[in-house]
């Protein structure tokens, strides 16, 4: 799960800090996006497709696929 917040950024800590090994589907992002945004409605789409960018960005070989 990568929603609420605290918990998305405790993971991406730890992956980052290569204690453990994140990974996640685009389904499972659409997944914290939708909610975040139906939860926030101050919390804009486009910010919360930013943090899913720069989330596959610094985690590498996080995003699978083809499953």
């Amino acid at each position: 799960m990568l929603y609420p917040a605290p918990l998305r950024s405790l993971l991406m800590y730890l992956a980052m800090s290569d204690l453990y090994r994140a990974r996640w589907t685009s389904e499972i992002h659409e997944e914290w996006i939708r909610n975040a945004v139906l939860d926030y409605p101050n919390f804009p789409r486009d910010k919360a497709e930013k943090i899913r960018d720069l989330m596959n960005k610094h985690v590498m070989d996080c995003l699978v696929t083809g499953y």
